[in-house]
């Protein structure tokens, strides 16, 4: 039995124009003139029955009905254009597609692949950034993270640990910082603004009670790490992200670094979690994590 669905470009330009908000945009992201895409857009109207799209000044906005086939669509698009990326990433052999946080990538992931790749040449790697903020898959196989809590219950049960995770406070050398006993006492906190509980944790785990004057929020942890680095604060920050600028004295951890209970996991978004080429990923990563390395911080607490 055929399909009962209307021509696929009326639905890309459907598409286009909810999700950028725009006749005009959303003919230059399809390679049309706007008045192509203007009658692709009556024409869908046409045959749904009911209106989509309704004015809001000199521009469009999208009617109830429109709302509701914007979730079914741009859904269905999503699932095409990721199942296109996976059937192009199957023809190029074998691989794995890791979503993890930028500064992750960047100050540890990246900078250990040649390790993963000289141990299997033939496994690609595939990354895609997400955060605490908004988990975002793109079709990614594994999700690396230690924050989980915002996480659906059954992925943090099929979570894969991976190895530890330890935080400490990081500071510029010359940061005045007071500590009386179990009492951490300094002017400005740094704060992630997705990740707040990472210094809640730390209190808890330790028994140190910590005050301060003021807080600088920052929407990533690399951002962190940079206004410690400025002596702008004191950040809350997990030991291998800083292990360069703490073994170069560029930070301090005058209290080490501690152990936070969950870890890190590898949180499984695909079929192709359970492949050999991401169980090999797996196991390089609990390896390489676990593979001590000097950075220059003080004992951890306990």
């Amino acid at each position: 039995m055929a399909r009962r669905l209307p021509p696929l470009s009326t639905l890309r330009a459907f598409e286009a124009t909810a999700r950028l908000g725009s006749v005009t945009r959303a003919a230059e992201e399809l390679g049309r003139t706007h008045g192509a895409v203007s009658r692709q857009l009556r024409a869908l109207q046409e045959q749904a029955g009911l209106p989509l799209f309704e004015k809001a000044g000199t521009g469009l906005r999208l009617a109830s009905a429109g709302r509701a086939l914007q979730a079914t669509v741009a859904g269905a698009f999503d699932a095409l254009e990721q199942g296109w990326a996976r059937l192009q990433d199957d023809a190029r052999g074998p691989g794995i597609h890791v979503a993890c946080s930028a500064t992750f990538a960047m100050r540890w992931l990246v900078p250990h692949l040649p390790a993963f790749y000289r141990r299997h040449p033939d496994v690609r790697v595939r990354l895609s950034m997400t955060s605490a903020r908004e988990i975002r898959h793109q079709g990614a196989d594994l999700v690396i993270a230690w924050d989980r809590h915002a996480y659906p219950e059954r992925d943090r049960e099929r979570a894969i640990h991976l190895g530890g995770v330890a935080f400490g406070p990081v500071c510029a050398p010359d940061h005045a910082l007071v500590r009386r006993r179990r009492r951490l006492s300094f002017a400005t906190r740094i704060d992630h603004d997705f990740t707040s509980t990472a210094w809640t944790s730390w209190q808890e785990v330790t028994g140190f009670v910590v005050t301060h004057e003021r807080e600088l929020h920052f929407p990533h942890t690399h951002l962190c790490i940079e206004a410690a680095l400025a002596g702008l604060g004191v950040a809350l920050v997990e030991r291998r992200m800083v292990a360069d600028d703490l073994a170069n004295t560029k930070l301090v951890a005058p209290l080490g670094f501690t152990q936070f209970p969950e870890g890190l996991a590898a949180v499984p978004a695909s079929e192709r979690a359970a492949s050999k080429a991401a169980r090999a990923f797996i196991a390089w990563m609990s390896e390489e994590l676990d593979r001590p390395r000097f950075d220059g911080h003080a004992p951890a607490m306990s």
